[in-house]
């Protein structure tokens, strides 16, 4: 092997060390139910789960919807049917003060804070507070000037494209990267938006075809049961993946059917870190644990006869039997009318 081939092998494993770890995001969402001591709760879970960021949702219910907004037919299942989207919004939101704190608890626990903004009093509260990745919701992603807002902070950005087609995607992209956001610093999430999402509504193909189609970074963001869609998200290159979870299923709200339970969560973590594990760095060679396998495995040149010193080797004198640590089977016609140099006894490896 030449220097230069082993120098790019080096350089080549180093860089996909880096390419090859999936950021996850636990979506605590707003199955805090409103509680500041059950979000601790989910930020601890995502912690011990050992995702990268845990994400809340930032808005002013005012904002967000108008008293007389239908529920998803989800919502309706999952929620008092009497009451409004406004009302059952009204009582996920979470304070300024709640933010703060929030976000000193994940810093404490070593875990990053991420919230999706809904309104521009949310992204301006982000914003002031640091936030350094904005994560836009599929719902937004037609917002002009939602859209418009966020790119000009030119942060790390993460977009969702529930419901979006490919031109509704390049829309909110040239508006993002024309309001001041680096391509570089963004990332496409291909999602579905039905809770819970059928597995022939997933279409995880269409993540990649995004990210071929816009040159860009691509994730997904999986309203699936259980976990096997983003492992499989993670096998096809997904660099961001996010996945809600919850302390109970049987929680009151909205999306805790829907979402995973703490075991679940770290199942999932654990899985996808496997994963990237066994894309390994792209190069096909003996893996370190199994070139002690190549004597055994393999064959080499033997005496199928007892041979004298001199004696022409020859198919009649000559086989290929394990182990593999004589002279290689791919050398045979090299060997064919050379001389014996010894005598061999039957199944002595041949020298030469």
């Amino acid at each position: 092997m030449t220097l230069l081939i082993v120098v790019y092998i080096l350089e080549f494993q180093q860089k996909k060390k880096t390419m090859n770890r999936t950021f996850i995001i636990a979506e605590a969402g707003v199955n805090h139910n409103g509680d500041i001591n059950v979000a601790k709760k989910l930020i601890d879970v995502a912690v011990v789960a050992g995702a990268d960021a845990v994400k809340f949702q930032t808005f002013k219910t005012e904002h967000l919807v108008s008293k007389n907004a239908m529920k998803a037919d989800y919502q309706q299942e999952t929620t008092d049917s009497n009451e409004t989207q406004f009302e059952m919004i009204k009582k996920l939101e979470l304070n300024p003060e709640t933010h703060i704190a929030l976000m000193a608890y994940c810093k404490e626990k070593g875990i990053q804070f991420l919230s999706t903004p809904f309104d521009h009093d949310s992204i301006n509260l982000l914003n002031d507070l640091g936030l350094e990745t904005f994560k836009i919701p599929s719902g937004e992603i037609t917002n002009l000037l939602y859209l418009r807002h966020i790119g000009s902070l030119n942060r790390e950005i993460i977009l969702s494209t529930g419901m979006a087609d490919m031109g509704e995607i390049e829309d909110a992209l040239n508006i993002l990267v024309d309001s001041g956001t680096i391509r570089e610093n963004i990332c496409i999430l291909h999602a579905n938006t039905e809770y819970p999402t059928r597995m022939e509504d997933v279409n995880l193909k269409a993540m990649k075809t995004i990210g071929k189609a816009f040159k860009i970074k691509y994730g997904y963001s999986d309203h699936t049961l259980g976990v096997e869609v983003p492992i499989a998200a993670v096998a096809l290159g997904a660099s961001v993946i996010e996945k809600h979870f919850t302390l109970d299923r049987n929680m009151a709200g909205p999306d805790h059917q829907a979402s995973l339970e703490p075991n679940e969560l770290k199942d999932m973590v654990k899985a996808i870190r496997n994963i990237e594990l066994a894309l390994g760095d792209g190069i096909k060679r003996a893996s370190n644990s199994e070139r002690k396998n190549k004597e055994i495995a393999r064959k080499s040149i033997i005496a199928i006869k007892d041979i004298k010193s001199g004696e022409l080797f020859t198919e009649n004198n000559l086989g290929i039997k394990r182990p593999g640590n004589g002279i290689s089977p791919m050398r045979w016609d090299e060997l064919m009318g050379k001389h014996a140099n010894r005598d061999f006894k039957v199944d002595d490896l041949i020298e030469i």
